[in-house]
């Protein structure tokens, strides 16, 4: 199956990312990973990863192809280096299973990339519980994830914990997740306000992560995305001290996403930086897309699949 767009109405895709220790922490258990999946590095495909060296650390730019792009944002948790392992182990799964399954599959229709994507997450759930229950120092590691895909128009969020993903069009972020936390079921049934919910102690505590139990509930939205979006995903320690609103400002289109990221980091840090901070973003544009119209809101949309 082929789609317009790849060739003759092609998606040019922008993607960067940022990780830091914070103000607070000694390590930084956070982990990224940015993909091109329609290219492997040997044919130029694009590829970033958190433990890359400082000089590697480079903004790509490529036209999403047959197979897309990957995004990922997870955070760590765990006694001594368990946390780190635990991310990592997560980011690397994610990516080699995609690798594996989505792009030797004939099937290229979004339905069958949001399926990839959901048994990626799945599987890396296992392989952190099984390496967790087979180590005593990395006994009950854990990690969220927050998987994005993008191919053509359609973006696909595949969600385990309260690592964030928004979508910020016309200048405004919407966000497409739904924390899976103690605080925001609170919120959501009526027992605790905004400002209550931002200074509870309890805002930290998930009600699941990868690797804590055999098997995992993996949250899966979606959206179109229009020309000019850009997608961003982040840690809480990030989306614990900056506002929606600041995050559209500072990725607005006068930006590029290394001062984006860097910024926003920056404010997090400013803000006494209580955790670490990692930020993944990535702008959409090209003939592939369609201008946001009237109707286009943004929002958390729940995708079935097949």
């Amino acid at each position: 199956m082929t789609f317009p767009g790849i060739h003759d109405r092609p998606v040019h895709i922008e993607v960067f990312a940022r990780t830091h220790v914070g103000m607070k922490r000694q390590q930084n258990q956070d982990s990224f990973l940015i993909a091109d999946l329609s290219r492997s590095q040997a044919e130029g495909g694009f590829r970033l990863e958190s433990d890359m060296a400082p000089e590697e650390m480079l903004i790509g730019r490529f036209v999403g192809g047959s197979k897309g792009a990957l995004l990922i944002a997870a955070d760590g948790m765990g006694g001594a280096s368990a946390g780190a392992v635990a991310s990592k182990l997560v980011s690397s799964y994610i990516y080699e299973s995609v690798s594996a399954t989505w792009l030797a599959d004939r099937n290229n229709a979004p339905s069958q990339f949001a399926s990839r994507l959901v048994e990626a997450v799945e599987e890396a759930n296992e392989s952190v519980h099984t390496s967790g229950m087979k180590s005593p120092d990395l006994m009950g590691m854990g990690s969220t994830a927050t998987v994005v895909g993008i191919l053509n128009d359609f973006l696909f969020v595949a969600q385990v914990g309260d690592s964030r993903a928004y979508l910020i069009r016309d200048g405004a972020a919407g966000q497409v997740t739904r924390d899976q936390s103690i605080v925001q079921e609170m919120l959501d049934a009526g027992q605790l306000t905004e400002a209550e919910a931002l200074a509870s102690e309890r805002r930290n505590v998930i009600l699941q992560a990868l690797g804590a139990n055999p098997t995992v509930s993996v949250d899966l939205t979606y959206h179109q995305v229009r020309r000019g979006d850009v997608v961003l995903l982040c840690s809480d320690g990030l989306s614990g001290q900056v506002s929606a609103e600041e995050i559209a400002t500072a990725t607005g289109s006068g930006h590029d996403l290394v001062r984006a990221c860097d910024d926003l980091i920056t404010l997090a840090n400013e803000r006494g930086g209580p955790d670490n901070i990692t930020v993944v973003a990535a702008r959409l544009d090209g003939e592939g897309l369609q201008e946001p119209g009237a109707g286009d809101d943004v929002g958390r949309r729940v995708y079935e699949l097949p």
